[in-house]
């Protein structure tokens, strides 16, 4: 935010009637490195129009002034404090309250007026707070402590930095003593320098702060302390790994400032060392134990918590869409050939883990998609105390805990931007012995969860969604509380929808009597499915599905098929390009979710089933296509919904087709990541294709020619002139508008660039290698790396 912007944020706030600055003057005491960075901070931004400071230390205030960052400064705040109406104390913890006795001197000398801004920079509170009441008996109406989360390696008045609190917290510690403008002007005065700021209970930072910051510190100062007291020192300090740099950096931090903070917070402190005994003994008995198992589920749980707990912060999904950073540089190539494996079915993905973490045994899991949606699930069930180790390379073991394992998480369960995660999820915490928050991100806290919510109550969960609407973040109520089990329901469902259905379904395990679904139409079945491969009873009577409660399921290995959603892109691509033969092996052919090979047959496409099986309850297949010479068609309205995710890919097929391609009754299509329909037209204009957009579909003239594309005398395909054109395609960070256009350059005579490609990685991890290993060429362009 530049300077003109930040005045102009000033002017607009209500507690300000005239131009800025914020301040008459600000009096900073003690210019280490957060007084003298504030200070800098204050003068680069106009806030103030005086600024003066008080230092024991000569140098450092002769030469703040020398430089202009001060207009008056000493080594005694009554020499210049008068007419200040903001002071910032910056000094060690243990010498504020000789500080306030000079202010409040000030005050009663009349230098000061009894409602003047007081604020520190300290990292404990409590002790601020006492040591005000020590010295004014009443805390003064101006006293707002505060403390910068920010920092550096060096310390003192030479590395100050005016930028030292942009994108950092400052908290805001609000006492019920103090006026409301005090309050509104200090955090004004930090957002101004480029903070954010919050508020917490002076209490409750000190505890916080004592596991965060102060612990941290010091285990640094002792780890140093430890290995320089080896005889063998030097080799240690000499071989040190980045690791023991890095952790051990914050032990080169001013110990007279640390060791008035372990005194100031000593409760707190001690409290966080005591708890990290507990782990630390913990952790030193696995090892002993040799214990595999629970070590890689202490292990795996902080390395993805430390992630996880990023996201959750900043309410942002797994991968950033906020810049087109990342492109597709794709060079035309015309053939592709090979036997491929697809990465793993996405809804297959989040049943694994829920069924796996609450059955008895150790269920192995294979061809997991590590997308950000399913690892939302995961982490919720590993924040509920279920061990499991990977993901790597699609592999999970899950060391379930069985259906009354599950135990409280101690933070609200972070469900990324996956509806999946938090409807299925709500089913199963509805019946659970514990309270549970869900929430998501910010897309995700707008999306309608009564849906959910509602059936939930007619079983008798107690379930509070958010504001009119009815939306995330979810608060469920343990049954200990309630006092009761949850009690099976017979619910027709007003529309039909797996996540509703999967939803109750779970719930029912654990209700009383049997809980029967009646959708009025077929909707994805993986739920069921899954559930019968744990052994768990499910009675299927048409669109009618029951459970009944207190069952157990069992755990076993769980292999997650190939996504068809996401196979679609090389099925076509093979149907379309010369010469080619591709093989995807153990596919998910769920007759749910087959309207992509129906309509490909219907075009003519060369497509063939071969090892047809069944893993984890679900039909499975390898799928051959070769080049074929393709259509034009009429897509039947009745396979619309069973392909409704494939056909951005399928108007690629289409325009290399001989005739026109018609879709109707298609309008879900406008309202998925981006309005498809659009999009998907606008690209293909600009390689050269003509369509036109209609309220439901597309129409869309395909130019393949029997001419050219004719079977030879041998059999083939000859797919060898040009479909499309080259130019650059905005993906919209659409991850199908991504993949449908990098398929169509096996028919392009030019390059093309597909902008905002970062969101392939979360459904379809790893498919440009993939594409290239059978015969693409695509390069993937990071410009943020």
């Amino acid at each position: 935010m530049s300077r003109q912007q930040k005045n102009h944020q000033n002017n607009n706030h209500p507690l300000l009637t005239t131009q800025p600055p914020l301040f008459k003057q600000v009096c900073v005491i003690g210019l280490g490195l957060i007084g003298a960075s504030l200070a800098q901070a204050i003068k680069d931004n106009g806030l103030s129009e005086h600024l003066v400071a008080v230092d024991r230390h000569g140098p450092s205030i002769e030469e703040a002034i020398k430089q202009g960052l001060l207009d008056a400064g000493s080594s005694r705040l009554s020499e210049v404090v008068d007419g200040s109406d903001l002071i910032v104390i910056a000094v060690p913890v243990q010498a504020v309250q000789a500080v306030f006795s000079d202010i409040k001197q000030a005050m009663d000398d009349g230098q000061l007026a009894t409602d003047c801004m007081i604020s520190d920079v300290c990292s404990t509170k409590l002790n601020i707070i006492e040591a005000a009441k020590a010295v004014f008996t009443s805390l003064p109406v101006g006293l707002v402590p505060a403390h910068p989360i920010a920092g550096a390696e060096n310390s003192g008045y030479h590395a100050r930095r005016a930028n030292l609190f942009v994108n950092h917290s400052v908290i805001i510690c609000e006492l019920p003593t103090t006026n409301e403008t005090s309050i509104a002007k200090l955090r004004l005065l930090w957002e101004s320098v480029g903070a954010t700021a919050m508020s917490m209970a002076a209490d409750h930072h000190d505890a916080i702060l004592a596991h965060t910051s102060h612990l941290p510190h010091l285990l640094a100062f002792n780890l140093v302390e430890q290995l320089a007291s080896h005889d063998d020192n030097l080799d240690m300090f000499r071989y040190a790994a980045g690791g023991f740099r890095d952790f051990t950096r914050i032990a080169a931090s001013d110990p007279k400032m640390w060791h008035d903070i372990f005194f100031a917070n000593q409760s707190a402190i001690v409290s966080a060392l005591d708890e990290y005994g507990v782990y630390l003994q913990t952790m030193r008995q696995l090892i002993i134990n040799k214990d595999s198992t629970a070590l890689m589920g202490l292990l795996g749980r902080a390395q993805a918590a430390r992630r996880h707990f990023g996201h959750m912060l900043a309410s942002t999904p797994y991968t950033d869409t906020t810049a087109m950073s990342a492109s597709y540089i794709i060079t035309p190539s015309n053939t592709v050939s090979g036997t491929i494996t697809i990465p793993g079915d996405k809804s297959i993905s989040h049943r694994s883990i829920m069924l796996g973490s609450l059955a008895t045994g150790v269920t192995q899991v294979t061809g997991f998609l590590e997308g950000e949606d399913a690892l939302a699930t995961l982490q919720a069930f590993r924040d509920m105390g279920v061990s499991i180790e990977g993901p790597d390379n699609g592999k999970l073991t899950i060391h379930g805990v069985g259906m009354h394992g599950l135990k409280p998480s101690k933070t609200p369960l972070y469900m990324g931007n996956s509806g999946t995660s938090m409807r299925l999820l709500s089913g199963i915490l509805a019946a659970q012995p514990f309270d549970s928050v869900l929430t998501g991100d910010t897309s995700l806290n707008k999306r309608p969860m009564e849906r959910v919510a509602a059936p939930l109550r007619m079983m008798g969960a107690v379930i509070q969604s958010t504001g009119h609407s009815g939306t995330a973040p979810l608060s469920i109520t343990g049954r200990d509380t309630v006092g009761k089990p949850l009690q099976g329901i017979a619910y027709d469902m007003p529309v039909a929808s797996a996540q509703i259905k999967s939803c109750l379904l779970l719930a029912g395990l654990w209700s009383e009597g049997t809980t029967t679904v009646t959708q009025p139409e077929v909707s994805r079945d993986h739920t069921e499915r899954m559930l019968s491969a744990f052994g768990y009873p499910v009675t299927v009577e048409g669109n009618r599905i029951s459970v009944t409660g207190g069952g157990t399921l069992t755990g076993g290995d769980i292999a997650v098929p190939a996504d068809i959603s996401s196979a679609a892109f090389f099925m076509v691509a093979a149907a379309i390009s010369q010469g080619s033969e591709l093989t995807l092996t153990q596919v998910g052919i769920n007759p749910t979710r087959t309207g992509i090979l129906d309509i490909l047959k219907l075009m003519q496409a060369d497509i063939s089933l071969s090892n047809e099986t069944h893993v984890g309850g679900e039909p499975v297949a390898d799928i051959t296509i070769r080049s074929s010479n393709l259509q034009g068609i009429e897509i039947p309205e009745y396979l619309v919904p069973l392909a409704i995710d494939e056909f951005p890919v399928l108007f690629i097929a289409a325009s290399c087709a001989q005739g026109r391609t018609v879709l109707t009754g298609a309008k879900e299509l406008r309202v998925k990541e981006s309005d498809r329909i659009a999009v998907m037209a606008d690209g293909l204009q600009t390689l050269g294709i003509d369509c036109t957009v209609t309220d439901d579909g597309l129409i869309i003239e395909g130019k393949g020619t029997t001419g050219n594309g004719a079977v030879s005398q041998s059999g083939n395909v000859n797919n060898t002139h040009p479909i499309f054109g080259g130019g650059r395609i905005t993906s919209h960070h659409d991850h199908r508008i991504a993949m449908s256009f990098a398929v169509a350059s096996l028919r392009a005579s030019k390059q093309i660039v597909i902008e905002g490609v970062e969101t392939v990685n979360t459904s379809f991890p790893g498919f440009a290698e993939l594409a290239n290993q059978i015969g693409m060429s695509i390069q993937v362009d990071d410009a943020s790396a």
